[in-house]
Formats: C-alpha cells, sequence, structure tokens
C-alpha cells in the first residue's frame, strides 16, 4: 500500500466539502441534497452550508464587493428599470425590516449573492452585514437540513429507492 491510499479518501472528502460549500454560498437550499447525496452528517452540512453563505458575504462585502456592484450596475442593470414590481418588494422589506429582515430572508427567498448586494446597495455598514447574515445562516441551515431529512424520509416511505436503483 502505497501513499495513495491514505490521499485519495482525504482528497475525495475535500472535494465533497468544497462542492457543498460551493453549492451554498450560490443557492443555500440545494446544499442538503448535495450533502446528502455525498452521504454527509447533518452536522457536517449545516457547518458547510454556513461557511458557504458566509464566504459569499465576506468576499462581497469587503474584497469584491464594489467591484461585483459596479460591474453589475455597468452590464446587467444598465437599461434596467428603477422600479420594477422585484425592486419594489425588496425596498418594501428593506423599509419595513431593514438590515434584519431581508438578512432573515436571504436563504429563503434571496441566494447569498443577492441578499449580500442588497444589503450593500442600501449601504449597510460591512460589520454588521456579516453579523446578521452569519446569524441568519446559523439559523436556517439547521432547519434546511432537518426539512430535507424529513422531506427523503417522507418520500421514501412511498418509493423504495434501493429497488428504484438496480
Amino acid at each position: 500500500m502505497g501513499i495513495w491510499a491514505y490521499i485519495c479518501p482525504m482528497l475525495e472528502k475535500a472535494i465533497q466539502y468544497v462542492t457543498v460549500i460551493l453549492v451554498s454560498s450560490a443557492k443555500f437550499g440545494f446544499a442538503p441534497f448535495i450533502g446528502k447525496a455525498f452521504s454527509l452528517s447533518n452536522w457536517e452540512i449545516i457547518i458547510l452550508m454556513v461557511i458557504g453563505m458566509m464566504l459569499t458575504v465576506v468576499l462581497l462585502t469587503t474584497l469584491l464587493g464594489d467591484l461585483f456592484y459596479g460591474f453589475l450596475k455597468r452590464t446587467l442593470f444598465k437599461n434596467r428599470k428603477t422600479f420594477s414590481p422585484k425592486t419594489r418588494n425588496i425596498v418594501r422589506v428593506w423599509n419595513k425590516r431593514g438590515l434584519i429582515g431581508v438578512a432573515f430572508l436571504t436563504p429563503v427567498l434571496f441566494s447569498p449573492i443577492g441578499g449580500a448586494l442588497i444589503a450593500i446597495s442600501f449601504g449597510e455598514h460591512k460589520k454588521k452585514i456579516i453579523l446578521y447574515m452569519f446569524l441568519s445562516a446559523c439559523f436556517w441551515a439547521p432547519l434546511t437540513v432537518l426539512f430535507m431529512d424529513q422531506l427523503i424520509q417522507f418520500v421514501s416511505s412511498f418509493i423504495d429507492f434501493k429497488q428504484l436503483f438496480k
């Protein structure tokens, strides 16, 4: 047995972790399904989901936020209406609930990228954005994983997956 017998399983696990982190940094709700597909424990999935969301939020608020937001304004939002139904809803949430409301709804309604950009666009302090997004991720990650577990148990009570994939 060579050194590869020890490196390959670790590399496989690292690739699984990075995949869950990247998925949760783009779309928070899909990460539990990817984590379960890799047979990760619920705690691993929860921790990786929080890391993924916070990776996006920290990168957008500190390092890339101004560059990324400026790029979006120059390219995608160039000829966009100022007030569309979507922007009106975002402004309504912001006016009623502020940063706390946007951070709370980020994993559910907005993606981590969208929530961070909304908070940045309203000019909130970066430390507050990071703190509230972290608290939101810590709240929603366990709920999302537990909901996904219940959904899998419910569906598997009707469908025998082992028979399906023989």
